[in-house]
């Protein structure tokens, strides 16, 4: 005979994570609609000109206060359960969330969240200091709510595709100074994701994707190179580099005379038929 006790436990473990997820979805849902808002604000740098960027960057940076009222919500209600058992229902949340304030502060936006440090364009806050403005811990070995190494990459992929966006943009509003800024950003984001070894497959094809980014960017700056649009110092260099590749024979990048090789070089029957065609 089964003992109806074991059931009436399982039962109650049963409604008490019921409870837990109901809870957590509820605070989750906050999130989502906060971050939403907070992306919108932020997809206005698309068509505003740098000059207006701290009335943007005002609007966004209590958009953020507002993301991080609720990750503190969350922080508190997530690390009364077991992190790996619930850590699926806010992670792509809390993943935009960290994008928002990478983007923010990228743009120059001045104290984030419980972050007090100053605004500058181009700023890459660090996993640390983006647990600093959301008040919560990062990388943490037990088990208790933080935030993951891998929810930050793969913010940091979703920050350079909207950046390798926004140098297009900015090109359009006459800003050439804000795109090359950017490729330089962009490329050294890429060159530090090749010095990882990931192991997470996800995030791999993500890191992967950044490259595309990259060739987005270096399309927009060979533009402006067309158009002699780059700002004065990076249209020196252009300029120099072009002048280089111009005294250098096609087709030989030691600047070595390929065509004077090719001459003194014995024909083969190669040649021949297609010197006979």
């Amino acid at each position: 005979m089964i003992n109806p006790r074991v059931f009436e436990s399982l039962k109650a473990k049963a409604e008490q994570d019921l409870r837990a997820r109901a809870e957590l979805d509820s605070i989750v849902e906050t999130l989502e609609r906060r971050v939403a808002y907070a992306q919108g604000v932020l997809s206005r740098v698309h068509a505003t000109p740098r000059a207006r960027y701290p009335e943007l960057l005002l609007a966004a940076a209590a958009a953020v206060a507002d993301e991080v009222e609720t990750i503190g919500q969350l922080n508190t209600v997530a690390s009364q359960h077991p992190y790996y058992k619930f850590s699926g229902r806010w992670t792509r949340h809390l993943q935009d969330a960290i994008f928002t304030v990478l983007l923010a502060a990228w743009l120059g936006a001045g104290p984030l969240g419980n972050n007090a440090a100053p605004g500058e364009l181009g700023r890459l806050l660090t996993l640390e200091e983006v647990g600093g403005v959301f008040g919560v811990p990062v990388e943490v070995d037990h088990d208790t709510f933080h935030i993951a190494l891998e929810e930050y990459l793969a913010a940091l992929t979703a920050l350079a595709d909207e950046l390798s966006r926004l140098a297009m943009n900015a090109v359009t509003l006459g800003d050439g100074a804000l795109a090359v800024r950017i490729s330089r950003f962009v490329k050294d984001l890429h060159a530090g994701f090749q010095l990882l070894n990931l192991k997470n497959d996800f995030l791999r094809k993500k890191v992967d994707g950044v490259k595309y980014a990259v060739k987005k960017v270096e399309g927009v700056i060979y533009d402006l190179a067309l158009r002699n649009l780059l700002p004065a110092e990076e249209g020196a260099s252009s300029n120099e580099a072009a002048a280089a590749a111009a005294t250098a024979p096609a087709g030989d990048a030691t600047g070595k005379d390929s065509t004077t090789d090719a001459a003194a070089a014995p024909a083969t029957p190669a040649d021949s038929k297609m010197s006979e065609a």
